[in-house]
């Protein structure tokens, strides 16, 4: 029989989907819950897709009095693996246990964290894992402050919390096992936010992003890519700071303002009740939804760079100018690849809130309205987790399409896509030229 090669893609795919469907099963036991209750098939496929997805969104409205100790500990860890991933866990264990690291393992790698070349990735391997593990455990010795204080806490409990935070804060997954409110109990607890707000921000950036301002230290000396992330996510965080700010001037303060703009577009976390907000700022959440984290990072989203490649595009179109960004011109290849992206995930998203409307339909909820129903669709895919609180009450199909949308958000249209396109990768070379024709646009 014909060998079938398996791509890097599809291993990529395949171990993401195997720990998805590991943690259903952990999730599944009785110990991971508190009661004598285990959670339904339903509840525990969404919660594990949502852990290993980063997204935060949960169908079980308080999990801290819902799961064990146990249970607490297997979401940390599919949140923990999921926002670093299963092939940078694998290939730094394998490190570890002194196993050499082939060709294969790093074209595998260089695939995984959307590298241009195979040098060096073994040591961005052990960059990442030791970066992770460093800026999570100075998290939560600063949560630990803030947690240590609240009285009916006691230190384990509350090391427990701190714990769990600030692995969800880095890897911008957005669950918390505070209460069924998130963290509005804390919307005045300057350090707690601050604290959650940087780690958001660094986890958002990348880790390729990060070992370069490390290893750089200067803003000359940082790559183009480097530069275009951090402009554009200080564009975004401070734009959507403006923008809730005047659009809620009398239902936010500034520090609430400040820690939704940096939420909002891929941690999941809220200070402010959702449900308060105007139509105008829920629009402009969703965009920012859409728009999502950077690359290799523990975010979701089209990601800061396409939105920058999309916006500069447009303008120089206008102008009748190539897009040349720090003496350095975008190529086609880029420009396409961002236009399809958005256009896969656009299009995602329709289906699946058309979908869901469909099948939400049939629900005696009177909570399912047009709108939060849109919010829904545009956090699953954004792998954000910010709710209108109609997560617990969608019926079983919609659960398992929210699922398939978190997962196809989180390892990007066009990586899912790419699967079923053989040449993928592979430069497109043809011996023969066609005529050019023009099509009347507009």
């Amino acid at each position: 029989m014909k060998k079938r090669k398996i791509t890097p893609l599809s291993v990529i795919v395949g171990s993401f989907l195997g720990i998805i469907i590991i943690g259903v099963f952990l999730l599944k036991l009785n110990i991971s819950t508190q009661g004598s209750d285990p959670l339904s098939w339903f509840d525990s496929i969404f919660l594990s897709t949502s852990a290993v997805c980063v997204t935060g969104l949960s169908t079980i409205p308080d999990l801290s009095t819902t799961l064990s100790v146990f249970g607490k500990i297997v979401l940390a860890l599919l949140i923990q693996v999921g926002g670093i991933g299963i092939v940078t866990i694998a290939i730094y264990v394998l490190i570890i246990l002194g196993i050499k690291i082939g060709v294969t393992e790093r074209y595998v790698i260089k695939e995984a964290l959307n590298q241009h070349s195979m040098s060096g990735v073994v040591r961005l391997v052990k960059s990442i894992i030791f970066t992770t593990l460093l800026i999570e455990f100075f998290g939560m010795i600063i949560n630990l402050i803030v947690f240590i204080q609240v009285p009916e806490y006691g230190f384990w409990q509350a090391l427990g919390i701190s714990a769990f935070h600030s692995i969800s804060s880095f890897n911008n997954a957005g669950f918390d096992i505070l209460g069924d409110s998130s963290l509005q109990a804390f919307s005045g607890n300057v350090l707690l936010n601050i604290n959650t707000m940087v780690m958001i921000v660094i986890g958002g950036i990348g880790f390729i992003v990060i070992r370069d301002i490390l290893s750089k230290k200067k803003w000359t000396g940082l790559s183009l890519y480097s530069k275009i992330v951090l402009k554009t996510t200080l564009f975004l965080i401070v734009s959507g700071i403006l923008i809730i700010k005047v659009f809620e001037y009398n239902n936010v303060t500034w520090l609430e303002a400040v820690f939704q703009s940096i939420t909002t577009r891929t941690a999941g976390f809220s200070t402010v009740n959702m449900n308060l907000f105007s139509y105008s700022t829920l629009m402009v959440i969703m965009v920012f939804m859409f728009i999502g984290a950077s690359p290799n990072s523990t975010g979701g989203g089209i990601k800061t760079t396409t939105f920058y490649i999309m916006f500069r595009s447009i303008t120089s179109f206008l102008r009748g100018k190539p897009i040349i960004v720090n003496n350095r011109r975008i190529g086609s290849e880029s420009r396409t690849k961002a236009f399809t992206l958005a256009g896969l995930a656009l299009t995602s998203i329709v289906v699946v809130f058309i979908s869901l409307a469909l099948i939400e339909a049939n629900n005696p909820s009177e909570n399912m309205t047009f709108l939060k129903m849109l919010f829904e669709t545009f956090s699953a895919f954004g792998t954000v987790g910010l709710s209108m609180g109609i997560t617990a009450e969608l019926l079983p199909a919609s659960k398992i399409l929210l699922s398939l949308l978190m997962f196809l958000g989180r390892l990007g249209p066009i990586s899912i896509f790419g699967i079923m396109n053989k040449n993928w990768g592979l430069p497109q070379i043809s011996n023969i030229e066609y005529a050019t024709e023009k099509i009347i646009i507009g």
